[in-house]
Protein backbone atom coordinates (compact mmCIF):
# COMPACT_ATOMS: atom_id res chain seq x y z
CA UNK A 1 0.00 0.00 0.00
CA UNK A 2 2.67 2.33 1.07
CA UNK A 3 4.20 1.66 -3.13
CA UNK A 4 0.92 3.04 -4.26
CA UNK A 5 0.93 5.85 -2.05
CA UNK A 6 4.19 6.86 -3.08
CA UNK A 7 3.60 6.87 -6.79
CA UNK A 8 0.24 8.25 -6.69
CA UNK A 9 2.25 11.29 -4.66
CA UNK A 10 4.53 11.39 -7.59
CA UNK A 11 1.99 11.68 -10.67
CA UNK A 12 0.83 15.34 -11.45
CA UNK A 13 -2.14 17.05 -10.81
CA UNK A 14 -3.05 17.56 -13.53
CA UNK A 15 -2.91 13.63 -14.43
CA UNK A 16 -4.13 13.09 -11.48
CA UNK A 17 -7.24 14.84 -12.65
CA UNK A 18 -7.88 12.47 -15.44
CA UNK A 19 -6.67 9.16 -13.99
CA UNK A 20 -8.83 9.47 -10.73
CA UNK A 21 -12.63 9.39 -13.07
CA UNK A 22 -11.45 6.41 -15.03
CA UNK A 23 -9.70 4.66 -12.32
CA UNK A 24 -13.76 5.51 -10.66
CA UNK A 25 -15.40 4.27 -13.81
CA UNK A 26 -14.04 1.24 -14.07
CA UNK A 27 -14.26 0.17 -10.88
CA UNK A 28 -17.72 0.91 -10.51
CA UNK A 29 -18.28 -0.83 -14.14
CA UNK A 30 -16.89 -3.49 -12.39
CA UNK A 31 -19.04 -3.56 -9.37
CA UNK A 32 -21.81 -2.80 -11.65
CA UNK A 33 -21.07 -5.81 -13.77
CA UNK A 34 -20.56 -8.30 -10.28
CA UNK A 35 -24.01 -7.28 -9.09
CA UNK A 36 -25.55 -8.18 -12.15
CA UNK A 37 -23.83 -11.34 -11.99
CA UNK A 38 -23.99 -12.03 -8.28
CA UNK A 39 -27.63 -10.70 -7.04
CA UNK A 40 -29.22 -9.74 -10.72
CA UNK A 41 -32.65 -9.99 -11.76
CA UNK A 42 -34.20 -13.37 -11.41
CA UNK A 43 -37.74 -12.13 -13.37
CA UNK A 44 -36.05 -9.94 -15.97
CA UNK A 45 -38.89 -7.17 -15.05
CA UNK A 46 -35.97 -4.55 -13.03
CA UNK A 47 -34.71 -2.57 -15.57
CA UNK A 48 -31.17 -2.02 -14.31
CA UNK A 49 -30.43 -5.30 -12.88
CA UNK A 50 -31.47 -8.03 -15.46
CA UNK A 51 -29.57 -6.24 -18.03
CA UNK A 52 -25.74 -6.75 -18.07
CA UNK A 53 -25.12 -4.15 -20.50
CA UNK A 54 -27.28 -1.21 -18.59
CA UNK A 55 -25.82 -2.51 -15.38
CA UNK A 56 -22.19 -2.44 -16.16
CA UNK A 57 -23.06 1.26 -17.69
CA UNK A 58 -24.54 2.44 -14.33
CA UNK A 59 -22.14 1.03 -12.15
CA UNK A 60 -19.57 3.18 -14.54
CA UNK A 61 -21.61 6.10 -14.09
CA UNK A 62 -21.98 5.94 -10.38
CA UNK A 63 -18.34 5.02 -9.78
CA UNK A 64 -17.22 8.16 -12.05
CA UNK A 65 -19.55 10.69 -10.02
CA UNK A 66 -18.06 9.52 -6.84
CA UNK A 67 -14.27 9.60 -7.75
CA UNK A 68 -14.87 13.16 -9.28
CA UNK A 69 -16.95 14.55 -6.64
Amino acid sequence: MRRIKTYWNEIDASKRRIIKPILGALVGAALGYGYYATIGCSTGTCPITSNPVISTLWGGAIGLFAAAG
